[in-house]
């Protein structure tokens, strides 16, 4: 992989060959080689430093949202949620490798821990694995869950490096003429249409991505709150066939999702379909919020 210039001022420091030896590592010798190294820096801190970092650091500093009206939230998407679906308590890390291994992402946005794990960034992925397993014994596998997540990318002025999401992910085998995905579709809508019902000015609006197959079926699927969205590009290579998008006001963007290749990579089977979505609890709460004190 080319190297960053930051990467290869460090690099030019250490003595020649030191970036060839450490990539020949496995990754048990690895761990052993960084844990003393974490070890002896956090030896080295010191009260003060705490507290310099809990002020300097995004990654550490609290959000900025009111916990009671987040946790209020993600109450009513827990009781709207049908029974069929399976509540999933997620590991706050995941296996190195989780988002990059079955989506186009770079592992610069994802905070790497000195163990084979990494920060969890985006439940949909974690999610996507429990479902993969959960299909060796289930023809159909709903999950969900709601996570505080954290990333390593800048997100702009306001914006926090981690809040909450509450995802939805469907696992079915392929039943053929886009069948299968009309029918994950319809209760992923289904669902966040009932979520999105008090919202002031919600939509649920989809994509099709090349496929005929699926704006057939698509076209039949009924929610008064959908409507589509034939210019969107955005998501084309990460999401395959069709995507969604869930806003409210005035194009306000709440959540996201769509079908992706993920169980079928998991579970080298090209017949798995796999639908994702999930929503900002953070952004939603204002809204249902001051619907229910209106």
């Amino acid at each position: 992989m080319e190297m960053s210039d930051a990467e290869r001022k460090i690099w030019a420091r250490m003595p020649a060959g030191t970036a060839e030896a450490i990539a020949g590592l496995s990754g048990s010798e690895l761990q052993t080689l960084l844990m003393p190294v974490a070890r002896d820096r956090a030896a080295r801190a010191r009260p003060a430093d705490l507290l310099r970092r809990w002020r300097q650091d995004r990654f550490v500093r609290p959000a900025a949202t009111d916990p009671r009206a987040v946790s209020e939230a993600e109450s009513r998407l827990w009781a709207l949620l049908p029974d069929d679906v399976d509540r999933v308590q997620l590991s706050p890390v995941v296996p190195l490798g989780t988002c990059t291994a079955v989506a186009p992402q770079s592992q610069n946005r994802i905070v790497t821990a000195t163990r084979p794990v990494e920060v969890l960034s985006d439940p949909t992925n974690a999610l996507a694995i429990e479902a993969a397993s959960r299909r060796d014994h289930r023809d159909e596998v709903h999950v969900a869950a709601a996570h505080q997540v954290l990333r390593a990318q800048v997100f702009g002025p306001g914006m926090g490096a981690h809040f909450r999401l509450f995802a939805l992910v469907s696992s079915a085998r392929d039943t053929g003429s886009g069948r299968t995905e009309a029918r994950l579709l319809a209760r992923h809508l289904a669902y966040w249409e009932r979520v999105l019902v008090p919202v002031a000015g919600a939509r649920l609006e989809y994509t099709i991505f090349d496929s005929p197959v699926l704006r057939e079926r698509f076209a039949g699927l009924d929610s008064r709150l959908l409507a589509e969205d034939p210019h969107r590009e955005r998501g084309r290579g990460y999401y395959t066939g069709a995507a969604l998008r869930l806003t409210a006001g005035d194009n306000a963007e709440l959540g996201d999702g769509g079908f992706t290749t993920w169980t079928a990579q998991l579970r080298s089977d090209a017949k798995e379909r796999c639908l994702i979505s999930c929503i900002s609890v953070e952004r939603l709460a204002p809204l249902t919020h001051a619907t229910a004190g209106s």
